[in-house]
Formats: structure tokens, C-alpha cells, sequence
């Protein structure tokens, strides 16, 4: 999508997301580069998962949180992200997601990077029901 876009600017996002009228008025505004990414954009190119993030990053970049809220792992490939199953869910999983990392929230130092994961199977309802009580401190 060069030169409209540089791969510095791409930016690929989850296809949930919460915008206010501000940020939402620019989505809907957008003719430049909604052109752009109808020519170039196919499979496994998406819509919600990189036009919106690209577009808010470009266009609104200090309206934005910039991050994601979510643990979402990538490392196992494809165009979808790994899905957490029974054997992922050990108490150094949820240290993963809460413990012991820095990052940047609307530019000032954090030390919560993540809220939750995404994508369970089935399987790990139980191992998430066992472990909840010990790490998170449910009775």
C-alpha cells in the first residue's frame, strides 16, 4: 500500500474494539485510505483487524490507546491466534498475564499490560476453575 501507507504505519488489532464519537467520526469520515486498503486488502488481510488500527493509528494516533488489553498469542502461526487449551493453563500462564512487565498506556508507564486472554478451549474451563481460587484469591 506503499507509498499511501509505509509498514512502519501498519498496525494489526483484535476485531473488537470501543471507540468514542471523536475517533468514530474519522473512521466514518475516511475516503483516502478505505480506497487503499479495498484494492490491497484481501485475505488474510481484514477489515476490522487491520484497516480500523491502521486508520486510528495514522489519523487519530494521540486519541488512541495504542495497545491491546488482551494476551493474544501469535507465536504458533496462521491467521488466527493460538487457542488456550487445557494443557496452557498453569499458574505461570497467569503470571504471563499479570505479573511483572512494563508498558506504556496512553504514553505513561503501566505495570498491567493485560486484563485477559483470548481464545479458550473448552478443555480449559476446568484447569481455569482449579487455578482461579489459588492465583487470583476466589474462595
Amino acid at each position: 500500500m506503499a507509498p499511501l501507507i509505509d509498514i512502519s504505519q501498519w498496525r494489526k488489532g483484535s476485531q473488537w474494539f470501543e471507540v468514542d464519537r471523536t475517533v468514530a467520526t474519522h473512521m466514518v469520515q475516511d475516503t483516502l485510505y478505505y480506497l487503499a486498503f479495498k484494492v490491497f486488502c484481501k485475505p488474510p488481510c481484514y477489515v476490522d483487524e487491520h484497516y480500523f488500527p491502521t486508520l486510528l493509528h495514522i489519523e487519530t494516533s494521540s486519541l488512541i490507546a495504542n495497545r491491546t488489553i488482551t494476551l493474544t498469542d501469535w507465536s504458533r502461526g496462521g491467521s488466527h491466534p493460538a487457542t488456550f487449551g487445557e494443557a496452557d493453563i498453569s499458574e505461570e500462564f497467569f503470571k504471563r498475564i499479570l505479573d511483572g512487565q512494563d508498558c506504556l498506556y496512553n504514553g505513561q508507564n503501566s505495570s498491567i499490560c493485560v486484563l485477559f486472554a483470548r481464545k479458550f478451549a473448552p478443555s480449559a474451563l476446568q484447569p481455569l476453575l482449579h487455578l482461579a481460587s489459588t492465583v487470583l484469591g476466589f474462595t
